[in-house]
């Protein structure tokens, strides 16, 4: 399979430094282009260009980051951050318009209610992606099960 376009949803958290890290390798194999994207999502109490300085700090230092994990890697990647309602259809959204070829997603393990969650996010992208999508799983706290 070759990727030339790859995007990369991160939310912080230390799956998206292995994501990043597969995503460049996987790049530059090919010659591709990586996207990192940070999505803040806006209450619909707010308007959807409020500026929350807080949410958009905290963007910057994890694009910030990504960057850096990039450049360990000889590797350049673009970054953006988005505002939105909700993560899903905004990376869905960004797959589109940047015609990726693939969505690489950072997971870590999660319980909610006693039971492994993949959360809201996830679900939607493999069921509304354009393109083929990676799930890379890291197992944080697993020895809580």
């Amino acid at each position: 399979m070759e990727f030339h376009r790859i995007l990369v949803p991160v939310a912080g958290s230390e799956s998206d430094d292995e994501a990043i890290r597969l995503a460049c390798r996987l790049a530059r194999k090919d010659k591709g282009k990586v996207w990192a994207v940070y999505i803040i999502t806006i209450k619909r109490s707010l308007p959807l260009n409020a500026e929350i300085e807080s949410e958009i700090s905290k963007g910057e230092a994890i694009l910030e980051h990504v960057e850096t994990i990039a450049e360990e890697q000889d590797y350049e990647v673009e970054t953006d951050l988005l505002q939105a309602r909700d993560a899903g259809p905004s990376i869905i959204d960004e797959a589109v318009e940047r015609e990726v070829d693939l969505i690489l997603m950072g997971v870590s393990y999660k319980k909610r209610f006693g039971q492994f969650s993949l959360g809201h996010v996830v679900p939607y992208v493999l069921k509304n992606a354009p393109c083929r999508v990676i799930l890379y799983q890291t197992i944080i706290g697993a020895e809580e099960t």
